[in-house]
């Protein structure tokens, strides 16, 4: 079935049956077992064989674990349990809708009368599947949920022919990914001499309010010597999980939200209630590269709509390397201008604005004040108009979802407006965590942002996060942390979305120290997403080049900070790490040289040039995935229909190195845009590929390549 809704109802209990659904970039197929549960048996690129399974090798479309019905099979895995193996199948319907296309099955489970539906859309023309769970209590009892499948993906190629790809992701480290045989973790133990599955599983999860803290909620497996890719992404703001294991001599994935093993997650389903997973999605290509762009297609396809990723202005932070915390009247109003001569297009104010107490500001934010102290005459309103006078938008920094012990707002709310545990609320590095889901917290956060944007005409909000808080919070209605964790922080995306529907020319910055909160729910209400804190030039560009793995271009903030002291190749080499994503100039302009400020037009200049094409592209590395040591790194935009664009970084090693690069043709021009100084190096298309050299270190190249020139 493709666009045509589909409402018969299958009697499935005594007979096996067959159905399909998709689009023309992607085909599933689903059947029932001998047990009488649905299987996804088949997911693929049309034109691709079936894999040469049956259901009984394949996952039952949902596995879930509740009090009193657990798994079926001792082990670390949310596989083979009791809920699994008894929901049947009832009725599925399909159809279309915008540009996308959509699938529900509804299972059943008659002992306790819970209903799952597993809600299945992929944008129309993309090898996407998007899948989340939908819960009903039916029955007449209450029911304890423990974990529930978001997507269950079985057939896949043995772990003998599988490499795993992760991505560590730290404070000032992130995007770090790394490849292994999935067999150095999923040992043969000779299956047909136990004639049982091994119990061993390769799990990863994310805990606490930092969901991307460790590891981004992502993963890949790519076929050894075929090429085909399984790419996937977890769509939570809190915990979540992934399980790649072994199963009847094939590979299975399991894609999970928090569970209460590993989050302290658990819900208790009344009579008539329902709950509803997040999201997980997996798409499919020939290689990582191939299957990236799929997955780079569906952020920008499900994403809310706004202005800013169509125009991607310069945005000016005073933050990093320069002011760091502690701006004033006097310290901004000559960057200020310095910023705007630079070619800035909105100036951002980053934290310590409301910072008026000598015992310092930590632990006694909350109220968003502006400080007079540090905006003595005119206050920080006339710094304001002073961006304004300059052509620029104002911003400021802000961390909403903290008060500070010491603020009066932490006497002001309600108890029960911040998270708490047995009734004692929580404190954490000086600062208390506000509950989103409670009115009196919701209302002190629109209060203070319909004032800042509002009344002092803040067109931009950098919107940071610096503590972490695991496992969550318990009130009144949540039964485990973990459950309460996760309600907060889909309410705090909820008055984000409301936020910006009240004020829709904002643009909203997320951060949390750097990339910590890098997840895919955050990213689709969020216009851009700080990748990094790191503060070392040196150090960025192995960010710089895996950001998009994260993030579109278009969305991922990187940080271009020159300085006076720099010279000119680490000038050009600091701001050319930002020129393929979305530059965030910082550094101290105003101390600048009229030559050196001339190395910042240039660059920005160069970034307004081909700004337009970044929203459209989708990325590439031409030497694989970035090192976090290698001493040559690259990462290419491929425009559909247009010219390609590629990144050289070189920190080290041999001044010359050949990138392979397919599908350009013999006949490429190959033109440097930056740096501007035609001594920094050089880049020439030899039929297959590009031959850079760049004779000193650090060196930095962007070239556009035009094919047929």
């Amino acid at each position: 079935m493709t666009g045509t809704a589909d409402s018969a109802r299958k009697a499935s209990n005594d007979r096996q049956f067959t159905f399909s659904w998709g689009h023309t970039a992607l085909e599933a197929e689903f059947t029932t077992a001998a047990d009488g549960t649905l299987r996804l048996v088949r997911l693929a690129r049309p034109g691709e064989p079936s894999s040469p399974v049956g259901p009984e090798s394949t996952l039952p479309l949902l596995e879930l674990t509740a009090l009193g019905h657990g798994s079926g099979w001792s082990g670390p895995r949310f596989t083979g349990t009791a809920f699994g193996s008894r929901l049947r199948y009832r009725d599925h319907l399909s159809g279309s809708r915008a540009d996308r296309e959509w699938l529900t099955v509804e299972l059943h489970d008659p002992e306790t009368g819970l209903t799952a539906f597993v809600e299945l859309t992929s944008p129309t023309g993309l090898p996407v599947l998007r899948s989340r769970v939908r819960l009903r209590n039916d029955g007449t009892r209450p029911l304890v949920v423990q974990s529930v499948s978001s997507l269950l993906l079985g057939g896949l190629p043995s772990p003998d022919a599988l490499d795993v790809y992760r991505a560590r992701n730290d404070w000032l480290a992130e995007c770090r990914w790394y490849a292994e045989p999935l067999r150095d973790t999923v040992a043969d133990i000779n299956v047909g001499a136990h004639q049982h599955d091994s119990r061993a599983a390769l799990v990863l999860t994310g805990r606490g309010s930092w969901p991307t803290d460790g590891h981004l909620a992502m993963g890949a497996v790519t076929e050894r010597g075929g090429g085909r890719t399984w790419l996937w992404q977890v769509e939570s703001p809190a915990g979540w999980r992934w399980d790649l294991g072994e199963r009847a001599h094939g590979t299975y994935l399991a894609l999970n939200g928090p569970t209460d093993a590993e989050h302290q997650w658990r819900v208790r389903l009344a009579p008539g209630a329902e709950f509803t997973t997040v999201p997980g999605v997996v798409a499919l290509g020939s290689g990582f590269d191939d299957a990236m762009g799929a997955l780079t297609s569906y952020r920008r396809a499900v994403r809310r709509p706004h202005p800013d990723h169509e125009g991607l202005p310069v945005v000016f932070n005073d933050y990093m390397n320069t002011l760091m915390g502690d701006p004033t009247t006097e310290k901004l109003l000559p960057l200020i201008d310095a910023a705007a001569a630079a070619g800035a297009e909105y100036f951002c104010i980053d934290s310590g604005w409301y910072d008026d107490d000598t015992e310092g500001w930590w632990d006694s934010v909350g109220e968003w004040l502006p400080s007079p102290r540090r905006f003595p005459g005119g206050g920080l309103r006339a710094v304001l108009d002073r961006i304004r006078e300059r052509g620029m938008v104002p911003g400021l920094w802000l961390e909403p979802e903290v008060v500070g012990v010491r603020s009066p707002v932490a006497s002001a709310l309600p108890p029960e407006a911040f998270f708490r545990r047995d009734g004692v609320r929580l404190a954490e590095q000086g600062r208390h965590q506000l509950d989103l889901r409670h009115p009196a917290a919701r209302a002190h956060l629109d209060k203070t942002v319909d004032r800042i944007v509002g009344d002092w005409g803040v067109g931009y909000l950098k919107l940071d996060y610096n503590i972490v808080v695991d496992p969550g919070t318990c009130t009144d209605g949540d039964i485990a942390p973990g459950a309460g964790l996760l309600g907060h922080a889909q309410a705090y995306l909820d008055w984000l979305s409301e936020l910006l529907d009240r004020h829709p020319g904002l643009v909203v910055e997320n951060c949390a120290s750097g990339g910590m909160r890098m997840d895919g729910a955050t990213l689709a209400v969020a216009q851009l997403q700080s990748t990094s804190d790191q503060q070392d030039p040196l150090r960025y560009p192995a960010i710089a080049a895996a950001a998009p793995t994260a993030v579109p271009p278009e969305q991922g903030a990187v940080w271009a900070y020159p300085q006076p002291a720099f010279d000119d190749d680490l000038i050009t080499f600091t701001l050319g790490g930002a020129l393929l994503g979305r530059i965030h100039l910082s550094g101290h302009l105003d101390r600048m040289s009229e030559h050196q400020l001339g190395l910042v037009r240039d660059a920005v200049g160069a970034y307004r040039a081909i700004r337009g094409d970044l929203g459209k592209a989708v990325p590439f590395w031409p030497l694989g995935l970035p090192g976090w040591t290698d001493e040559w790194l690259a990462l290419g935009m491929r425009v559909p229909g247009g010219p390609s664009y590629v990144s050289v970084w070189r920190r080290g090693g041999e001044p010359e190195l050949h990138l392979p690069m397919e599908g350009l043709g013999k006949d490429v021009r190959a033109e440097i845009l930056h740096p501007s100084a035609p001594v920094a190096g050089s880049a020439a298309w030899d039929g297959d590929g590009l031959r850079v050299s760049l004779p000193r270190t650090p060196g930095v190249l962007l070239v556009r390549l035009v094919p047929g020139a």
